[in-house]
């Protein structure tokens, strides 16, 4: 893990806990994988403690499962799982837009402020219509987290956060198992970022609605589909 300059502990710690959520984004640490301290260290070339401070920060986020005599394992959500952080996130951002209803048309006159956030949705949403999950999560994840900057505060916007990776940790597995996982990738972004462009909070909150909507319906076409 190459770092330009001295690196701190606590840089190494966040760099360890960024680099394995990565490797569970992508589906290389399925859930249920387990490992130790040990043999992350050896895998990154460090010690130990960074490594396990790294681990306890990620299972805080409820993406580790720790184990006292067995080390740690990829958190396994379940579909009921899924519904309940799309339900959420969902009362939250409703909530968000509902109550910032009066003062969205202010971004119509700071439309710069809207420059990085829409090209993060025209990036995620040409991802999700060309099927490429890889880069479509990395787009997806600082698309929302720009966007939620701008119309709540930090609180909110990391809990948001933390609740969409939870669910792309959820999703990523059977995505790549689905031969049509393509189709089930929404890519609304832009529709979303010209709703605040323009200041219209109602269109912004059936945009969110219906991103919702789909990922529902995705959850119970899975659930369908393991019976």
């Amino acid at each position: 893990m190459p770092a330009s300059g001295a690196v701190t502990r606590s840089t190494l710690r966040q760099q360890i806990a960024d680099a394995l959520r990565d490797e569970v984004l992508a589906g290389r640490l399925l859930p249920g994988q387990e490992f130790t301290v040990k043999q992350i260290a050896e895998q990154y070339g460090v010690s130990a403690t960074p490594v396990r401070e790294a681990l306890v920060d990620l299972s805080a986020q409820d993406l580790l499962d720790s184990d006292q005599h067995r080390g740690f394992r990829v958190h396994q959500f379940s579909i009921e799982d899924f519904r309940g952080m799309v339900e959420a996130r969902s009362l939250i951002v409703d909530s968000v837009f509902h109550r910032s209803a009066g003062e969205l048309p202010a971004f119509k006159a700071q439309s710069a402020e809207l420059v990085s956030v829409r090209r993060r949705a025209e990036e995620a949403a040409r991802a999700a219509r060309g099927g490429d999950l890889n880069v479509l999560i990395g787009y997806d994840l600082r698309f929302w987290r720009e966007l939620c900057a701008l119309v709540a505060n930090r609180y909110v916007a990391d809990f948001l956060h933390r609740l969409r990776v939870q669910t792309w940790v959820f999703a990523v597995p059977f995505l790549r198992d689905e031969g049509e996982g393509g189709k089930w990738l929404w890519n609304g972004h832009e529709q979303l970022v010209d709703a605040l462009a323009l200041g219209d909070a109602a269109a912004a909150r059936a945009v969110i609605a219906e991103y919702d909507d789909h990922a529902l319906k995705w959850a119970d076409r899975l659930e369908s589909s393991r019976r």
